[in-house]
């Protein structure tokens, strides 16, 4: 009896490592203790988007999210397939600070990867990066023929669109309220700060 209750947790973990080998919720990073939370609405082919990852992300995350001061949330809001496909790869790495790794060289190599309208060269593009963040080309493939994965990003962007009005990426929510000044890091501080 042992015997087959070890086969079958066998199976049945195999079976759901192969149906969803992605984990897709929101990518969080600091203590859900914080007294503020940033929200960033964001597409991963968006030059915006990847701007105010590199001027603000880095030095919020050392200020602020490794003291426990801001909570963080990365919400997928793809406006094109490579986006969203981009999104899927991000979401296929299970650990969470792989997860943020990937999500920064994705936004350092867009240039690189958000090219073209030819979605099978931009998917070998992606996934490439990818392969430096301990996936595998079968792991990925499979992650992007998830349907699943893929009706539950395009059902949260449409959830936030409802909720918060977005007209364009980024949008940054801080405490629940749209932040509309410049994307630079001395600016966003303030209002971080007043936050606190």
């Amino acid at each position: 009896m042992k015997e087959i209750n070890k086969f079958l947790n066998i199976v049945l973990l195999s079976f759901f490592t192969f149906v969803s080998p992605l984990e897709s919720k929101i990518l969080t990073m600091g203590s859900t203790e914080a007294k503020v939370t940033v929200k960033v609405f964001s597409s991963l082919t968006c030059p915006h988007c990847a701007n105010f990852h590199t001027a603000i992300f880095n030095d919020l995350k050392k200020d602020y999210i490794d003291k426990g001061l801001v909570r963080f949330e990365h919400h997928a809001f793809p406006l094109d397939l490579a986006a969203l496909n981009a999104e899927i790869i991000v979401r296929c790495q299970l650990n969470n600070n792989k997860k943020f790794e990937l999500l920064e060289a994705i936004y350092n190599k867009q240039k690189i990867w958000a090219v073209g309208s030819d979605i099978n060269k931009i998917n070998v593009l992606i996934k490439k990066i990818g392969t430096n963040f301990d996936l595998t080309e079968e792991k990925m493939e499979a992650c992007l023929q998830d349907d699943k994965a893929q009706d539950e990003i395009l059902n949260q962007r449409i959830d936030a669109q409802k909720k918060y009005e977005i007209e364009s990426t980024p949008t940054i929510i801080v405490n629940e309220k749209k932040y509309t000044d410049k994307s630079d890091y001395k600016t966003f501080k303030k209002i971080i700060d007043k936050n606190l």
